[in-house]
């Protein structure tokens, strides 16, 4: 492929996700209030479907630090979002489960988010949805295996 042609695809697609990820994850944002942030409602997501984790888990996951997930976890502990049970059998292990406040407002969170991206995929034809999906997991795939590569994995 021509590299002039190759330099505006990569523009292209820089441009674009740097829009998608802003003004959509501005959007999604108005979906929860002030309740909580993006970051908090996807580690809330992510324990919701483990149906609970442990916060090493979640800074492998979330890629970061220990510590960035100790601080998101301490706020919304202190929301009362999440709780933290330790293990019966080894006590440095803790695990992480929603509470019920943090349970219904996911499921809320969730169901308004749901709307709001229902809304752009009825604007696109079924064979257009279909093909973005599988695009879209083609290159999930090939960038988590250059991450993997990249990182030794």
């Amino acid at each position: 492929m021509d590299s002039a042609l190759i330099k505006e695809i990569v523009d292209k697609y820089l441009n674009l996700t740097f829009s998608i990820e802003r003004n959509g994850g501005q959007l999604i944002k108005c979906q929860m209030g002030n309740d909580m942030t993006n970051d908090q409602h996807y580690i809330l997501r992510y324990i919701n479907q483990k149906e609970g984790c442990t916060s090493s888990e979640l800074a492998d996951v979330f890629n970061v630090n220990k510590s960035a997930i100790t601080a998101i976890i301490d706020r919304l502990e202190k929301k009362g979002f999440i709780q933290r049970t330790r293990d019966e059998q080894d006590r440095r292990v803790v695990y992480l489960t929603l509470t019920d406040v943090g349970r219904e407002l996911f499921y809320e969170t969730e169901l308004r988010i749901h709307q709001l991206v229902s809304s752009f995929i009825e604007q696109f034809e079924p064979d257009e949805i279909e093909r973005f999906i599988q695009t879209y997991e083609k290159l999930n795939q090939i960038i988590l295996a250059a991450k993997d590569e990249m990182l030794g994995e």
